[in-house]
């Protein structure tokens, strides 16, 4: 089993925290996304995975690299950088890895966590998962037979057609196929809006016999914005409750209460503070007479007489005064 992850784009929604932080390595719950999306896609395969490839911008800079690196080597698979060097479209940045595409392959983009309660079947010519929703004017969705095989792809409708929306995730039995059609997008500029795109080649092999078919999954958690993101890292929490690496070592709590559920990274210092529910503490963080709580903390912060909530703060800022919805950057400093 393959897995391509392209993640080349600059998350311009998630400014000012993708300034500094590829927005997958964001952390939700103590793990980047990223982290946690080949996790959750390994374990529904269900297959050795050989090779994780992730599709990068060139300026992304070593450390990023080596961090998924790790993080493919985590799930027993090799790990390969590749780069797309220009935004050209969902199909341009997936034959970024093309020496990566072959034999079974998932493809996933790098913004969306997922949760769900099957092990998917790799003997299907095609998987396109997708997740109901109440308004799909915004997300492509597909459309469905008496036989559960999809019939139509429609890119953000207007009008109803279907409440099913496409999540990102996509697992192909044949890579190669999958190849060769983008390949003829690229040959022949096939493009929409100026970008070649992944569902242009998905209708072609659909128009050639391809049976694709729907995995639903139980919950699709968006990481598009700081909003979404702070509400994936509650729900993200609510999962994992109770785990043992929810917790760091080293943790310091003088006079403060915990309301799980919570991560707490190691070397973090509370005094005289109330953590949580669904706070996300970096380590080396130091938090003295505040409230945290729905909030994604990262590492080096200093937070101190203060009300924070729905709230980021990136690594190493500074926060003290009164109550705040936050959403800042690295090193940043705020005194109220």
């Amino acid at each position: 089993m393959q897995i391509i992850i392209p993640m080349a784009g600059k998350g311009k929604r998630m400014r000012p925290h993708t300034l500094t932080t590829a927005k997958p390595l964001i952390p939700v719950a103590g793990k980047p996304v990223v982290q946690r999306l080949v996790e959750d896609i390994t374990k529904v395969c269900g297959q050795t995975v050989n090779e994780i490839a992730f599709v990068i911008a060139p300026d992304f800079g070593s450390e990023v690299e080596q961090n998924l690196i790790k993080v493919a080597e985590s799930q027993g698979a090799r790990g390969s950088i590749y780069y797309q060097e220009k935004a050209l479209g969902t199909a341009h940045a997936i034959m970024c890895a093309k020496e990566a595409i072959k034999g079974k392959t998932v493809v996933a983009f790098a913004d969306t966590l997922f949760k769900a309660d099957f092990v998917m079947d790799t003997e299907k010519e095609g998987v396109i998962w997708v997740q109901k929703i109440d308004d799909p004017r915004q997300f492509g969705v597909v459309k469905l037979d008496g036989n559960g095989v999809i019939t139509d792809f429609v890119e953000k409708p207007e009008q109803f057609v279907s409440d099913l929306a496409i999540i990102g995730i996509y697992y192909f039995k044949d890579g190669d196929y999958l190849k060769s059609e983008l390949q003829y997008l690229l040959d022949n500029n096939i493009t929409e809006k100026g970008e070649f795109q992944l569902t242009n080649a998905l209708e072609n092999m659909k128009r050639k016999g391809t049976k694709f078919v729907p995995g639903q999954v139980t919950e699709w958690l968006d990481c598009g914005n700081k909003n979404a993101t702070v509400y994936t890292n509650q729900r993200v929490l609510e999962f994992d409750k109770g785990k043992a690496h929810l917790k760091g070592t080293n943790i310091k709590n003088n006079n403060s209460v915990i309301i799980e559920p919570c991560f707490i990274g190691s070397n973090v210092e509370l005094n005289n503070a109330i953590i949580g529910p669904h706070a996300s503490i970096g380590s080396g963080s130091v938090i003295s007479g505040a409230i945290v709580s729905n909030a994604i903390v990262q590492q080096n912060c200093r937070i101190k007489d203060i009300v924070i909530s729905n709230s980021m703060l990136g690594i190493g800022a500074e926060v003290s005064g009164k109550g705040l919805d936050l959403s800042i950057s690295d090193y940043t400093q705020i005194i109220v």
